[in-house]
């Protein structure tokens, strides 16, 4: 999953000297949005450059696809205060390894810091604590990154899907890059931006195993989908930078890699524990590591430590049967663990609602509500969000109301299991 940072607005060119930034919520995909033959490039905070002189026409079209200006700031005050690469969890008190296996590069161009102050566009739900203080964090740093090369890419959407959605594998066998499942890695694509300066890292969540697709230690998987969408006046086709740079990558290319960065998706220890996965598109990446972890044959031999006795229960939105990413992969595991393992699909071309709408992933949650309410309510359970931010609002009132049937404000419980460290969110 690609967890974008600060990306460019409406304007192909900056008119005059002077350029703001605005960010902007709510930009969901919805049934209206999903009819359009494009993507809706953000579903929550967005950062979008804009010249002085084309303030008002952003505003207006910002309203238009349903969004809210929370704060414009000029860019050289943004530049002013990012004082540090685009990280995730990692605290000050995380010190990065000196070592590289590559060169130097310039750090790459700062990206503006949204509320939560973790410079990117993502929200994570932060633990209260650090309760993995021996996690790997910043081993490599954007100014002296890994340099990797790429073993394979491989298509996971079928014929008849929508976009392109690549899982590559990386060798990282040549340096000393450590993750475990649930962190990020940044990618720093080649070349300058159009203002000259080096193209700014984006993050991605990990896709395999801290022992790698191979199971030997020596590499790191993603699941990358190429930004796609049409510029909104001129109709033109824009394509994201990294994402395309990254999923027409050939092997035996090198890449740029930072991190490993992020410690709120970790899974627990408990080899008891619930673990309740909500995923749309690419957001299957970190719980494809999840699953890697619990059941398959070869990762559990090498974890004697972990070997999962508990129950799994992904719930995972895709617009159609083809766009289901990893489909043999989480339907054998199924069948191999199936009182162990629970697979639910939430198809939104192909299934209905209800109400007889498209079925998202929040109408999904809501049919099973009472029975995944019951499961949060174990201290054994976490519960694991990734992709699209638009689906938390629909996840929430279905277990609002699941709450409510037993007298429980919904709202106050989450922020205890938050608390608890057993609700991780990682939407973008």
């Amino acid at each position: 999953m690609y967890i974008k940072g600060a990306v460019e607005g409406a304007a192909n060119t900056e008119l005059g000297s002077r350029v703001f930034v605005y960010e902007v919520v709510g930009l969901r995909q919805s049934e209206e949005t999903d009819n359009t033959n494009y993507p809706i490039r953000q579903s929550g905070s967005v950062f979008i450059r804009v010249p002085y002189n084309r303030m008002n026409q952003e505003m207006r079209r910002i309203t238009r696809l349903g969004g809210k200006i929370v704060s414009i700031q000029p860019v050289n005050l943004l530049q002013e205060l990012n004082g540090q690469a685009p990280n995730s969890n990692a605290t000050s008190g995380e010190n990065a390894s000196s070592e590289a296996n590559g060169k130097a590069t310039p750090v790459a161009e700062q990206q503006p810091k949204s509320k939560d102050n973790k410079g990117k566009t993502m929200t994570q739900a932060k633990a209260k604590k650090d309760v993995h203080a021996d996690v790997p964090v910043n081993i490599y740093r954007p100014n002296a990154p890994y340099i990797g090369k790429v073993i394979s890419n491989e298509p996971l959407v079928k014929e008849g899907g929508i976009g392109l959605v690549q899982h590559i594998k990386f060798d990282i066998s040549g340096g000393d890059l450590r993750y475990i499942e649930g962190q990020s890695i940044g990618i720093i694509p080649p070349g300058v931006d159009k203002n000259g300066k080096p193209e700014k890292l984006r993050l991605y969540s990990i896709a395999s195993t801290r022992h790698g697709d191979d199971v030997d230690d020596k590499t790191v998987s993603l699941c990358v989908r190429q930004l796609e969408y049409k510029h909104p006046e001129s109709g033109e086709t824009v394509y994201g930078v990294c994402s395309t740079h990254l999923c027409h990558i050939k092997p035996g290319d090198d890449v740029k890699i930072t991190g490993p960065v992020g410690k709120e998706m970790l899974l627990p220890a408990d080899t008891d524990a619930n673990v309740i996965m909500m995923a749309t598109g690419t957001g299957i990446a970190p719980m494809r590591a999840y699953l890697w972890r619990m059941f398959k044959d070869n990762e559990k031999a090498v974890n004697p430590e972990y070997q999962f006795k508990g129950f799994s229960w992904l719930i995972f939105g895709i617009p159609t049967s083809p766009n289901i990413l990893y489909k043999e992969e989480l339907e054998e595991m199924q069948q191999q663990y199936p009182d162990n393992f629970r697979l639910t699909y939430a198809i939104s071309r192909e299934q209905k609602n209800a109400q007889g709408g498209r079925m998202y992933i929040q109408d999904r949650v809501a049919e099973h509500a009472d029975e995944l309410w019951q499961l949060i309510k174990n201290e054994k359970t976490h519960t694991y969000i990734c992709g699209l931010r638009g689906m938390e609002d629909g996840i929430d009132a279905a277990l609002s109301a699941a709450a409510a049937k037993e007298g429980v404000t919904w709202s106050d419980y989450q922020k205890e299991i938050k608390k608890a460290g057993r609700w991780h969110v990682e939407t973008y």
